[in-house]
């Protein structure tokens, strides 16, 4: 039976190798770069709990995690989209293991995801989706946005 519950600064080990496997079956980076992505992550992750600026959810089937996912509070200015709040919130590390996939487990993880940002006050949720996860966030009524990314290369 699976069981979902909060995640706890005890769960940042987990929720970094989860993090560490949606990455690599998007097949964006090579495995040294999320090796060291991993290293970096686990404390920060785990501080961000421990600071409630991270809210986390863990899906069980058993003793077993079947998928995780986080929400990221961020201080963002009031905008027209969200006139009241101060902040704005981000889903990631949405990842569910391959043989619990299709059975609705990120569809659920993504609501709690979005109760959460409901129970703050937070109107604006954005989140970078993978192929394989656009259509389930298109279903629970993310757009596509005018989004740009500018990454600041590095000479080794």
């Amino acid at each position: 039976m699976l069981t979902t519950r909060r995640a706890t600064t005890d769960d940042a080990d987990l929720i970094t190798q989860h993090r560490k496997a949606m990455f690599a079956d998007m097949r964006e980076a090579a495995d040294d770069v999320l090796d060291e992505m991993a290293r970096n992550f686990e404390p920060w992750v785990r501080q961000m709990i421990a600071a409630d600026k991270y809210a986390g959810w863990i899906t069980h089937d058993g003793e077993r995690a079947a998928g995780s996912a986080g929400l990221l509070i961020l201080d963002w200015a009031p905008h027209f989209l969200d006139p009241q709040s101060a902040h704005r919130a981000y889903i990631l590390n949405v990842f569910v293991e391959p043989e619990y996939r299709n059975r609705g487990i990120a569809k659920a993880l993504t609501l709690e995801c979005m109760a959460e940002a409901k129970r703050r006050g937070i109107g604006v949720i954005a989140l970078h989706a993978s192929n394989k996860g656009q259509p389930v966030y298109e279903k629970l009524g993310f757009k596509t946005s005018n989004e740009m990314l500018f990454v600041e290369t590095t000479s080794q």
